[in-house]
């Protein structure tokens, strides 16, 4: 449609009457904390209302774009792994999911947002108490002033699950499904909370760095925007310690260093699962805004648009170089690794900053898949190197690109990371003796689908080379 008559369309709508509403009210912060609403229905009237109800939408429509990411999650982890485990990936993806929002609500979105807290660990409140403070017009203050409770709520579910998926992918194809299901829970339920309520909940990590490394006035701040670290770099270092507990898959790594490649049984659904992420990241860094205030939520587009596109474009020119192929699984990871690398500082990195930390991203991915190979750590999907080691980087690079302080952001992030991989190390080892965590040799040549489910995925699918 050319731009004048969609003018004139909009002039005949009732969008017409909405847009001097929106733009009478302010960019950031609908209600005073001195001026609450008396009423749900005063609540959405006026500019103030008009504008709380926008931003409210985004926040709803950021939360089910990184719902989808889910879904991408499932097609990567699926297309990077052969096909005999396709049932089992896809069961641990549907468990982290419904697990991981369930346990939110029971016990982390309060642990994680505790309020006045020692600001280390902090407690949750169990059902029904979680949900007893939920009444619209009295969250309408200045911490709920451009959504309400809810919304705040199912948008931090959806990121609470991606820790323990991340984890599901690097132990693919040879993890027992009952222990890996009471570690991912307990992980999402009663660890992710804790790093996260460091930072977003005004904990240490909230202006604790900055009287450490600056003058106390703020300009020294540790900054996540929205998850390199307390997300990914999280995910991505706890998945390094289960993998370390459990070993690489029969057979990976042979005598005389030599790595065999398992590779994955669909390239298109592992590429689905990319652009499904890609698509997923606009929520989850777009929405980290909170508010749908048009120049902050543009540039956040663009910022996280141009680093994953940079990210892929490195990881292809330099795995190329590298590998003396284009390898398309190094392409893939390199978006993935550009957006991961850019989720700390989406706010605050220009364009051409945000081209420069995914560019780096996506080179640092490429490197970093082959050095865990070579140490002999098994990562079917790359997440480590996707998730932990770009998450640092993309922290790190808020010091560099993002106004941020390089110190503070070094140390921020090194915090998180060592408490995650040290906590899950823990816990997957506690898993380890009490249930186990490794299937027979058997059920891992045989693949869990079978073994573990019952089912096969593909039952009418010939394979043309024996899998292992």
């Amino acid at each position: 449609m050319r731009p004048l008559s969609l003018l004139k369309n909009i002039g005949r709508s009732p969008l017409a009457l909405l847009l001097p509403v929106l733009l009478a009210a302010g960019a950031t912060g609908v209600f005073a904390q001195d001026a609450v609403p008396a009423s749900y229905e005063e609540a959405i009237s006026g500019a103030e209302g008009a504008r709380f109800v926008v931003d409210n939408l985004w926040i709803l429509i950021a939360a089910a774009l990184v719902f989808i990411m889910h879904l991408g999650f499932s097609t990567v982890e699926t297309g990077l792994t052969q096909s005999k485990n396709t049932v089992n990936i896809l069961f641990k993806n549907v468990f982290i999911v419904c697990m991981g929002a369930f346990t939110y609500a029971l016990w982390g979105f309060n642990a994680m947002y505790p309020g006045e807290f020692n600001g280390i660990f902090a407690l949750g409140s169990p059902i029904p108490d979680s949900f007893a403070e939920a009444d619209i017009v009295a969250n309408m203050t200045s911490q709920y002033a451009a959504y309400t409770y809810w919304a705040d709520f199912i948008f931090q579910a959806m990121f609470a699950a991606t820790a323990a998926t991340i984890v599901s992918g690097a132990v693919a194809e040879r993890v027992k499904l009952p222990g890996f299901m009471v570690y991912a829970t307990l992980l999402v339920m009663f660890i992710y909370p804790i790093t996260g309520s460091w930072e977003w909940g005004g904990g240490w990590l909230n202006g604790g760095l900055d009287s450490l490394f600056g003058n106390g006035d703020g300009s020294a701040e540790f900054i996540d925007f929205a998850g390199s670290s307390l997300v990914h770099a999280f995910g991505g270092w706890a998945a390094l310690a289960a993998v370390i507990i459990l070993g690489p898959r029969t057979g990976k790594y042979l005598s005389g260093g030599r790595v065999r490649p398992i590779l994955g049984h669909s390239m298109p659904l592992t590429t689905i699962g990319v652009f499904m992420l890609f698509l997923g990241w606009f929520g989850f860094n777009g929405g980290s805004v909170l508010s749908a205030d048009p120049q902050a939520v543009s540039l956040v587009f663009v910022t996280t648009a141009m680093a994953g596109f940079c990210g892929g474009l490195t990881a292809a020119f330099t795995s190329w170089a590298v590998l003396k192929k284009p390898d398309l699984s190094m392409a893939l990871n390199g978006i993935l690794a550009g957006l991961v690398g850019i989720t700390a500082g989406a706010d605050t990195t220009g364009v051409w900053g945000s081209c420069a930390v995914g560019a780096i991203a996506g080179a640092i991915v490429v490197f970093s898949v082959i050095f865990f190979d070579k140490i002999k750590i098994d990562d079917p999907v790359g997440a480590i190197s996707v998730h932990g080691v770009c998450g640092i980087w993309g922290t790190v690079a808020v010091g560099i690109f993002g106004g941020g302080v390089f110190l503070t952001q070094l140390v921020g992030t090194l915090a998180v990371s060592a408490f995650a991989f040290t906590a899950s190390f823990a816990l997957f080892y506690l898993v380890k003796v009490t249930m186990g965590v490794r299937v027979s040799k058997e059920e891992e040549s045989g693949g869990l689908d079978l073994g573990e489910h019952g089912q096969e995925a593909y039952p009418d699918f010939q394979t043309s080379t024996p899998q292992m």
